[in-house]
C-alpha cells in the first residue's frame, strides 16, 4: 500500500483564485451591448434618412385652413421658409411672407385676401416635392 509520503522541500499544491470566467462573461456582455448599440444607431440613421421633411412641410401647407388668418399667416411663414430651396422658390416665399406681415402682430385681423391666396398657390405650384 502506498502511503501519503511527504517529501521535504516540496510544498503542497496551493489553490489560486480564478476570475477568468467572470472576465470572459464581462467581455461578452460589453461586446453584445456595443453591437446592440451600433445596430440601434444604424436603424435610427436609416429611419431618419427615409423621412423627407419637405414632403411633410408641403402636406402641412396643402392642408392649411384659411379661416384663422393670424395662425395661417404664421404657419405659412414658417413652412415656406423651410420649404423654399431654389432661387425662384425663395423669391416667391419672401414675396408671400412680406404680404402676410399685415396679418401678424395684431390682435384682430381680417380674413386673408384673394391676392395672398393666389401668391400662396403660385408658391405651392413652384415647389418640387
Amino acid at each position: 500500500m502506498m502511503e501519503n509520503i511527504k517529501i521535504h522541500g516540496i510544498k503542497s499544491l496551493v489553490e489560486i483564485p480564478d476570475f477568468s470566467i467572470y472576465i470572459y462573461i464581462l467581455l461578452i456582455s460589453v461586446a453584445v451591448s456595443l453591437v446592440l448599440l451600433l445596430l440601434f444607431l444604424i436603424y435610427k440613421i436609416i429611419k431618419n434618412r427615409k423621412k423627407d421633411f419637405r414632403k411633410e412641410y408641403y402636406k402641412i401647407l396643402e392642408e392649411i385652413d384659411f379661416q384663422d388668418a393670424k395662425q395661417c399667416a404664421y404657419t405659412i411663414t414658417k413652412y415656406t421658409r423651410l420649404l423654399a430651396v431654389s432661387q425662384r422658390e425663395k423669391k416667391l416665399a419672401e414675396e408671400l411672407i412680406d404680404e402676410l406681415e399685415q396679418y401678424k402682430y395684431k390682435k384682430d385681423v381680417k380674413e386673408i385676401d384673394e391676392d395672398i391666396k393666389i401668391l400662396f398657390s403660385r408658391f405651392m405650384d413652384s415647389v418640387d416635392v
